[in-house]
This record gives C-alpha cells, structure tokens and sequence, in this order.
C-alpha cells in the first residue's frame, strides 16, 4: 500500500485509523445532515484494546466476564483472577488479522499470574498489534521508506476475594501507539506517537448451587475497562477517546457427573464514550460551522462530543440522537457455550451481535482446547461472519497456556 507523505500527518493517521474501524471502534467520525441518519458507529482511538485476545473466550463468541478464571482473567475481568486455582502460569495468543485484505497484519498477546496467597493474586499483560509494513513515497510517487504502524500496552493487575464468593480487581496500563512515525507534513505538521494510559475495575461473584440432582456453578460479573484519557496523534486540540467499556455478564455451568460438564455464558458491552450527533450543512452543501469554526449540531441531534473523560462516560447514556431506542443499539451481546469432558478436552461455540446501526458485526464462532498433564493448554478458534466476504472472515486465534503448582 502507497500513501503520499503530502497531505497533513491529520490524513495519514485517519486513513489508519480508518482501517481498523472496519472491524471494531475507531474515532468518533461525524455524522452529516443528509446522510443515512439511522447509521451512527461509535469509534475510538486504539480499538485494539477491546479485541478478544485469547482463543477459549473468543471461540464463545467474545463472552469472558463471568466465566471461570483462568490465564485471561486481566483481559475479561479483573475480579476473576484471585478465584484461579494454580500457583502461577503464562499464556501466549496469536491471530492473523484482517487476513482477507492483507497478509502481515497480527495481533499477540503475553499475560502471566501469580497466586500471592489463597484470596489475592497479582497478573501482567502484554498486548501487541502489529500492522503490517507500509511503503510511504513523496508527492511525486518517489519512495520515501517503509514503516510499520503499531499499537502497544502494557499492564499489571491486582485481585482480592472480598469473600469466598466475591472477588474486586483493578489493573492499570500504559498505553503506545504510533500509526505514521515522525512524518512531517508540507504544511509543517509534525505527527507524534499517541500515548495514554488506561485503568479497568472488575467485580467477580461466583457460588455452588443445585440444580435438580446435579451440582452447578453460578456467577456474574461487571467491569469497566480503559478508564484514560484522550490521546492524540499531533495536537493537543486533536484528541481521540479511548474504548472505554463496559462488560455485565453471566454464567451457569452444569456438572453432569464428574466428567462432563457444559457452560452457559452471556455478556453486555456497552462503550463508555459519546455517540455521534448529526451535523448540519448549509443550502450549498458545505458544512456548517459557527465563528469559531466548530460544526453545528442540527438542533436536538445529539450532544457535542468533544467533552471531558468523565463527562463522556457518564452522559453516553443519553446522548444519542436518537434517544433510548438507539441507546440500546448501541449494546453488543454475546454468548457462548463450552463443553468439558474431564477438565481436559473442551468443544465451544458461540455468536456475536452488533446492531445494522452501530456497525453490524454479526458472526459465530466455534473452537475447542486440550489439556497436557493439567498442566500444558492448547487452545483454537474460528471466526465464521454472517456476511460474505467481510474481512474478519476466517480469522483464526492459537493460545498455548502452561499453569504451575507448587503447592
């Protein structure tokens, strides 16, 4: 792919951007009077930091928040991660991404814990989005270099049992992204790599119940994550919302007897940052501005949204032009179902649900693990879209876990 160093840095960084909203959120794009008014995607800056990074979640159509802990507990939901059972592990995912468009795209993610004593348990993570080389040339076509556009973070997580059933966490995270390097434009503007930093707070409830004659697991689970600042690509005017989200869930796992077992899981998301309003055009097409230069909301069109962090999340409960019904297009759900035979071999499946409006991603998934000596895992996944030749088809997800007990 060529792009021309000519144009400001501003293009460049929305033409990457704009690749990964494709697939998930990106940053709050404007919606034009005359446009479909029904079609409003919210996107942020560095989606990545939502995608399902490990195969046995994203195999249950992207469901994590109640299930049970494991190596991915950071990810999903903090509070889980002191109820695991081992003394400490370590986890690896890779996905090719975007592998209908192009073929160096990838995403990978580290994570590790470590049991502290029996009711606290400390975590890291590293998540890794690589987005392929991209040959840059001058305003005349003369090659100028290739450079790599990608996204890093890197976090630590703590967790505690407030009791034998409730579990709290929070992690922290520092976050790098650099889409275009240090290219200057004509015009002068320099690009810069985005930085912030995000925090997640998760609350974890799990409890034995009966169910007929059989034994069964409930719990529930809610979390907020990349609770951050803005990050911006050039100026200090030319901020872009992190995906700050929040995930409610829940989960039932029967015990058939004392091999077989099949679990229940279904999850609300929800992003925390302000829906796009509808802004107005003038007789002659163009938009409208007011002295200042800021577009003009077409009146009762939803909020502006250039506000604060903490503004944002609280108010993108009722900001949408559109009112509660789009409010609640605005929730993706997913659910998913795992079978276990032995707490050995696992078969998974599951679907993934986006309103038409808020960017339509629609597909099932399906996967299955294995289990080494209780101590080696291997998982996989497959992605399969409702729709033809969208380009998450047929991505994949590898994960390779390795728990250790010392006690």
């Amino acid at each position: 792919m060529k792009i021309s160093a000519k144009p400001v840095v501003t293009s460049f960084i929305f033409l990457g951007i704009s690749l990964l909203s494709l697939v998930a959120q990106a940053q709050n794009s404007p919606v034009i009077s005359g446009q479909d008014p029904n079609r409003r995607v919210i996107t942020t800056a560095v989606p990545f930091l939502n995608f399902a990074p490990d195969s046995r979640h994203s195999a249950m159509g992207d469901v994590g928040v109640a299930t049970s802990p494991d190596a991915f507990s950071a990810h999903w939901n903090a509070g889980k991660l002191s109820f695991i059972e081992n003394d400490m592990g370590f986890s690896l995912s890779y996905s090719p991404w975007l592998g209908r468009l192009v073929n160096d795209m990838f995403v990978s993610y580290l994570t590790g814990y470590k049991k502290i004593d029996d009711v606290s348990a400390f975590g890291f993570d590293l998540r890794y989005f690589n987005m392929g080389d991209i040959e840059l040339t001058d305003g005349r076509g003369q090659p100028l270099g290739e450079f790599t556009p990608r996204d890093i973070a890197i976090g630590g997580t703590y967790s505690r049992k407030l009791s034998d059933n409730l579990g709290l966490g929070i992690s922290a995270r520092f976050i790098h992204s650099n889409l275009s390097g240090n290219i200057s434009s004509v015009g002068g503007s320099e690009s810069r790599p985005g930085i912030s930093v995000g925090t997640d707070v998760g609350v974890y409830y799990t409890k034995e119940v009966l169910s007929g004659n059989k034994t069964g697991i409930w719990s529930w689970g809610a979390t907020i994550s990349n609770i951050g600042p803005k990050i911006t690509y050039n100026s200090a005017e030319d901020l872009d919302f992190i995906p700050t989200n929040l995930r409610l869930g829940t989960a039932y796992t029967v015990n058939f007897d004392d091999y077989n077992s099949l679990t229940f899981a279904l999850d609300f998301n929800k992003l925390l940052v302000p829906s796009p309003p509808i802004y107005k055009r003038n007789e002659d097409g163009s938009l409208a501005t007011d002295d200042n230069g800021n577009l003009i909301i077409e009146p009762g069109n939803g909020r502006d949204p250039n506000r604060p962090l903490l503004s944002g999340m609280f108010l993108s409960f009722a900001d949408a032009p559109g009112g509660f019904r789009e409010e609640m297009q605005e929730v993706m759900i997913s659910y998913g179902m795992e079978y276990k035979y032995n707490d050995m071999f696992a078969l998974r499946t599951g679907y993934f649900y986006e309103n038409p409006n808020k960017g339509g991603r629609r597909y099932f998934t399906m996967g299955l693990g294995y289990v080494y000596k209780e101590a080696v895992a291997f998982d996989f996944s497959y992605l399969v879209p409702q729709t033809q030749n969208h380009p998450l088809a047929e991505t994949l997800r590898v994960s390779l876990t390795y728990n250790i007990q010392t006690r």
